[in-house]
């Protein structure tokens, strides 16, 4: 299924453990603000240069396949979760809501405008998101805010409460220019992948999708 398109994330991280260099985090908005939680590894305070993330939604994966840090020692193991992710039909699809997804969007882009980060490639997925970005402040001020602050405003919309992010994201530091451009390769086709589009531009919610297109779509 992946042909010639598609890259599996194993050969995407180039056969170096994405969990050697990984990190997780944990971000919940509550009445009193924003809050984060680290666990000391590498990328915390990647600063400058760029990184692959990925989070997704509380409880798309089931418990007996969460894949804790100690289960994750190679790029197959990120492979697997990130098919599970796109096969899966069963968990919260809440991002597959355009009203949700509109919000991630345009909260990725304020993300930017504010010096953030500089944002590469990214994708809004059912129920996960990938990003390409180069960090210019650590994962505390930008990473943290943007999943405590979409969460809230996501529950707002569905009229829910609760967790919405599950709380540990994935990262891993891109070191050179090819690494770079297989991974925004990967993030743009990944909708392809999963059948929710015949070609990666077709995805509105997506870096591949024309500006114009995508304004329009998030307007309607």
């Amino acid at each position: 299924m992946w042909g010639q398109a598609f890259r599996p994330a194993a050969a995407l991280l180039g056969g170096v453990s994405p969990y050697q260099n990984q990190r997780f985090l944990s971000s919940l908005a509550t009445n009193s603000g924003m809050k984060a939680y680290e666990r000391r590894l590498p990328h915390w305070d990647t600063v400058g240069e760029p990184l692959f993330v990925t989070f997704r939604l509380h409880g798309s994966l089931p418990a007996s396949r969460a894949f804790p840090p100690e289960r994750l020692t190679n790029g197959h193991a990120f492979a697997t979760m990130d098919k599970l992710l796109d096969c899966d039909r069963t968990g919260p699809l809440f991002l597959s809501r355009p009203e949700v997804a509109n919000l991630m969007v345009r909260s990725l882009f304020d993300g930017e405008r504010f010096g953030r980060y500089r944002l590469h490639a990214w994708v809004v997925m059912p129920n996960h998101v990938h990003l390409l970005v180069t960090p210019y402040v650590t994962a505390r001020q930008w990473l943290g805010p943007l999943k405590g602050f979409t969460g809230h405003a996501a529950n707002r919309i569905l009229g829910r409460s609760g967790a919405f992010w599950q709380d540990e994201s994935y990262d891993h530091l891109v070191r050179d220019s090819q690494s770079f451009d297989r991974i925004r390769h990967y993030i743009e086709w990944n909708p392809v992948k999963a059948g929710l589009a015949v070609a990666p531009e077709a995805f509105v919610w997506s870096s591949a999708t024309p500006p114009q297109r995508a304004a329009a779509a998030q307007k309607g």
